[in-house]
């Protein structure tokens, strides 16, 4: 006669399996993890959208402030006093070589050597004129620079015009500028100028090399290249375009691109004067130095 299982022992089974059944319960639904690519496409739609608003505050501030009015109290204004191009090319290099510290005390000082030059500052220089005005002695001229110091910067340009003809024409020789390779870029001829003034012994005014942001340069080349501007000359066009150039990076304007997120670093180094202006360029692409002037504006209204 077969066993009958006891009722108990259905019953345990049963809630064993009943029980079983009920810790198999059902997780809530979790919703998918984006994946890296669509988490890059986010980031990407934000970074568009701030970079949009950037350069629509940038844009404002640069077209307020690059018109005729900044060259007031600017070092700028000096070049745009002359007649001809290397009278103006000349005098802009002698005053971007000394556009550091308190506008109001370089300001004179450029005023003085123009004056001296009787506002022919490349014949002044070409014809060693210079050297009767300038006396050879360690009496400060400006700040950190003595007379001989600004003879020997002097004596270096006279003889660049001497075998070059202008700086213009030793940048293009220095670059190998022909039909075939029609330009160069920024950093090129900041190289040629900070070594031609190192092998004549002119120091201590020109930077040794590119290790620095070599500011004065970059700013100097921003007059030369920049076209369709009220404050800039725009004379170097033709053979080196404005999308090489690179922010003059100075105190002020780290200061200011720190508080709009464009760098993270303090240091006023090449190296971070040229991330700058890869920023820059997302921004204003073929223009990068159009945001000096919204950077300007920025720390004026800040």
């Amino acid at each position: 006669m077969p066993k009958v299982p006891r009722t108990s022992d259905t019953i345990k089974k049963t809630k064993s399996i009943n029980c079983k059944s009920l810790n198999k319960t059902k997780k809530p639904h979790q919703p998918l993890s984006p994946s890296n690519e669509e988490k890059g496409v986010v980031r990407s739609l934000c970074n568009k959208t701030e970079v949009k608003a950037l350069r629509r505050k940038l844009l404002t501030l640069a077209n307020k402030y690059e018109n005729s009015s900044f060259l007031n109290s600017d070092p700028s204004w000096f070049m745009h006093q002359v007649l001809g191009k290397r009278n103006q090319e000349t005098i802009a290099f002698i005053a971007s070589c000394l556009s550091y510290g308190s506008r109001r005390v370089f300001i004179p000082r450029i005023q003085y050597l123009l004056d001296c030059s009787r506002s022919e500052p490349y014949e002044w220089i070409r014809s060693g004129r210079f050297a009767l005005d300038i006396p050879d002695n360690d009496q400060c001229f400006y700040r950190l620079y003595t007379n001989s110091m600004l003879r020997a910067l002097l004596h270096a340009l006279q003889t660049m015009y001497e075998t070059y003809g202008d700086l213009e024409n030793y940048i293009r020789y220095y670059a190998n500028i022909n039909k075939d390779n029609p330009q160069t870029d920024a950093i090129t001829a900041i190289e040629a100028i900070c070594e031609f003034f190192l092998k004549h012994d002119a120091i201590g005014i020109v930077p040794k090399n590119t290790t620095s942001s070599c500011k004065r340069i970059c700013m100097f080349l921003r007059w030369m290249v920049r076209t369709d501007s009220s404050v800039d000359l725009g004379i170097w066009s033709d053979f080196i375009h404005q999308r090489s150039l690179i922010i003059p990076l100075d105190t002020h304007v780290i200061q200011q691109s720190l508080q709009l997120g464009l760098i993270s670093s303090k240091t006023a180094s090449m190296s971070v004067a040229r991330k700058l202006t890869d920023k820059l360029l997302e921004i204003f692409p073929d223009d990068p130095l159009k945001a000096d002037f919204a950077l300007f504006g920025y720390g004026v209204s800040h």
